[in-house]
């Protein structure tokens, strides 16, 4: 999960795992026993008929064998998603519903390699005189298992705002390199080179702009979790860079399907200046989640 919501569709919870990597097993030994079958009943009949028939069961073991590839692929192929409402949508310290709350839907697509493309979307809300009605994020991505403990994420994001009363675009593009440790311990990097970039409220233009955090998720009792993390912003053009820190801490609680998150979210005060649509507040938030 990151930092201010879950990260994007590169893990499964393990139960989930485990069961999709046992069927893709079960199915590859049944492939494997049937193109068996194949070759022995080929062998068998050019002993005892010669050539005559052969093409013919040539044809039916090559039918076989391709019927077999097709749940293969099914199976390669994981489709998942997670349906949410948190009482304020909080991005890198800033909320962006001013308080209020926002429902999200995550879904993705996650191949048995690791590869991951998906969209998350969010409902967003009025602050001040601005608003947008909608966050769309289009991602693609892929997870390298280094070992057994420790992996890394390379994710490309497009960040696009739909709707609402602000007659420029602030659609823009962010590269995610992340590195976990036992998927308790993440550590990331994300870097843009056309964010919007703004000061006391005016539009200055886009500039590149870089998001370095820290996350942790432990297990406490029974299903009970601690999460915490720290982050930095910064947007400009290294001469003149605005820059801020954020934080949370909380709690998580997961059963079966369903987890509930709280937390308490701290953001330095001149992060205001960069967000003229967005509350920089200290606050807390709750999130309910559905992941299927």
């Amino acid at each position: 999960r990151g930092f201010d919501r879950r990260s994007k569709g590169q893990l499964l919870p393990a139960q989930r795992r485990e069961g999709i990597q046992a069927r893709r097993i079960q199915h590859v030994i049944r492939v494997k026993q049937r193109a068996f079958s194949c070759a022995k009943l080929l062998f068998v009949d050019s002993l005892s008929r010669g050539t005559v028939g052969q093409a013919l069961r040539l044809r039916m073991c090559l039918w076989i064998a391709a019927l077999g590839l097709v749940p293969r692929l099914a199976l390669a192929l994981t489709f998942d998603g997670e349906a949410s409402f948190t009482s304020d949508y909080i991005f890198r310290g800033i909320s962006q519903t001013d308080g209020h709350g926002a429902g999200q839907l995550d879904l993705h697509l996650t191949t048995s390699d690791g590869t991951f493309v998906g969209v998350f979307g969010s409902s967003l809300g009025k602050v001040m005189y601005y608003h947008w009605d909608g966050e769309v994020e289009a991602y693609v991505g892929h997870r390298f298992d280094l070992s057994s403990s420790w992996s890394t994420t390379v994710t490309g994001v497009n960040y696009s705002y739909v709707g609402g009363n602000i007659p420029w675009s602030n659609t823009y593009q962010e590269l995610q390199v992340s590195l976990s440790y036992l998927d308790r311990f993440t550590f990331s990097v994300a870097g843009s080179p056309d964010s919007v970039r703004y000061d006391q409220g005016y539009r200055l233009g886009r500039y590149p702009a870089y998001a370095v955090d820290a996350t942790t998720q432990l297990p406490l009792v029974g299903r009970l979790l601690f999460t915490a993390g720290v982050g930095y912003y910064a947007v400009g053009d290294g001469s003149d860079t605005l820059g801020y820190g954020y934080g949370n801490a909380g709690l998580a609680f997961e059963y079966k399907s369903l987890r509930l998150d709280a937390g308490y979210y701290v953001v330095d005060k001149h992060a205001q200046d960069q967000y003229p649509y967005g509350q920089a507040r200290n606050r807390v938030a709750g999130t309910i989640s559905w992941h299927f």
